[in-house]
């Protein structure tokens, strides 16, 4: 089998981690450092997005994701501030992870597995993987990784939110991020690369058989 790339290439999983970081560190280094202020918090936060989009926008990257990146921040920090609980800043880092849980699971139950969608749609393939059954089949076996990695999202934010931690919140936020989609995406790949036999020609290349064209009578 040919030597494409790895998924954390195909799907920048270095980048996304730092953005999804940042701006939870600064949250809890305002809401520490000025007493506990949430408002203090909301805006350290809201300033580190804004710093990051700014930055991603100058390397080139598409204005659209920049700006849902900045988007989600921004709620997170309204949730909080309206709630009065600096812990609701993490709120929708933990609904947004259990809600990923079911729906890689049932797009792995329906046969259209997540992973294969969003690689597909990288590599501008649309939907023609899904006609290679070998494909299909180690896409599917690959997202239940990234299930694995949402679980254990949940499993930790879950504990951490009701006992109101929020500095240990962001650690876990970090930590959750940067090592654990480095994890993922390399065990994901990892499976993929073993469903494959050693004659496909990789994730670039999907093996569908064309329909055979009729002879005119």
């Amino acid at each position: 089998m040919a030597q494409p790339e790895s998924l954390a290439e195909l799907l920048n999983g270095r980048r996304a981690a730092v953005d999804a970081s940042l701006p939870a560190v600064g949250f809890a280094a305002g809401w520490l450092a000025f007493g506990q202020s949430i408002w203090a918090g909301a805006i350290v936060a809201v300033l580190t997005a804004i710093g990051l989009s700014v930055w991603r926008l100058r390397k080139g990257d598409k204005p659209r994701a920049v700006l849902i990146g900045l988007f989600v921040v921004c709620i997170a920090a309204l949730i909080a501030l309206y709630t009065g609980n600096a812990n609701d800043f993490f709120l929708l880092q933990l609904l947004s992870n259990g809600a990923s849980v079911l729906a890689w699971v049932i797009s792995i139950v329906i046969r259209w597995p997540l992973l294969g969608i969003v690689v597909g749609t990288v590599l501008g393939q649309r939907t023609r993987w899904r006609r290679d059954p070998v494909l299909l089949k180690a896409y599917s076996r690959g997202s239940w990784v990234w299930v694995a990695q949402y679980v254990i999202r949940v499993a930790v934010f879950l504990p951490l939110y009701q006992a109101g931690l929020t500095a240990a919140l962001a650690g876990a936020r970090v930590a959750l991020s940067g090592p654990l989609v480095a994890a993922c995406l390399a065990v994901s790949w990892w499976v993929i690369r073993r469903n494959l036999p050693a004659d496909h020609p990789g994730l670039r290349h999907p093996v569908v058989d064309e329909p055979v064209q009729k002879a005119a009578s």
